[in-house]
């Protein structure tokens, strides 16, 4: 069952195969199968690495603004997107809009905080309890 919202932040010239190490680096112990959707902030919607990534591997790409971003809390704050993009964090949010934005999930909640891996960072949400069931929440 897909019940994961992976929430992504790159820099611009990240490739589809970095994006991709990161990830599944993030993964660990969850199955690349078990990702529902990806996220990340709009002013990524043109980036390439990003897209090819996506759609290498017919995965759902959205995209929230920065307001929406600014909105959710995060648990591990950045500088960078702060200075770069004026919000607090780009993948813990992302991927908490995206897991609580499409149905069936009503609410979404972190099972993997903020990794970095080559300058990707990933956030994993989980939208519904029985995605939870590999490993323990913090």
């Amino acid at each position: 069952m897909k019940t994961l919202s992976v929430g992504i932040g790159c820099r611009l010239h990240s490739s589809a195969e970095q994006i991709e190490a990161a990830v599944r680096a993030a993964l660990g112990t969850y199955r690349f199968d078990q990702i529902r959707v990806v996220a990340s902030i709009d002013t990524k919607s043109q980036q390439a690495g990003l897209l090819d990534f996506c759609t290498r591997y017919a995965l759902p790409l959205v995209f929230f603004s920065r307001e929406q971003i600014a909105a959710v809390p995060v648990e591990t704050y950045s500088a960078a997107a702060k200075t770069h993009l004026g919000v607090d964090g780009v993948c813990e949010p992302c991927a908490l809009l995206a897991g609580a934005a499409e149905p069936p999930a009503s609410r979404a909640r972190l099972i993997v905080r903020k990794t970095i891996h080559a300058g990707v960072t990933v956030a994993i949400a989980a939208s519904t309890d029985r995605a939870i069931q590999q490993q323990d929440l913090p």
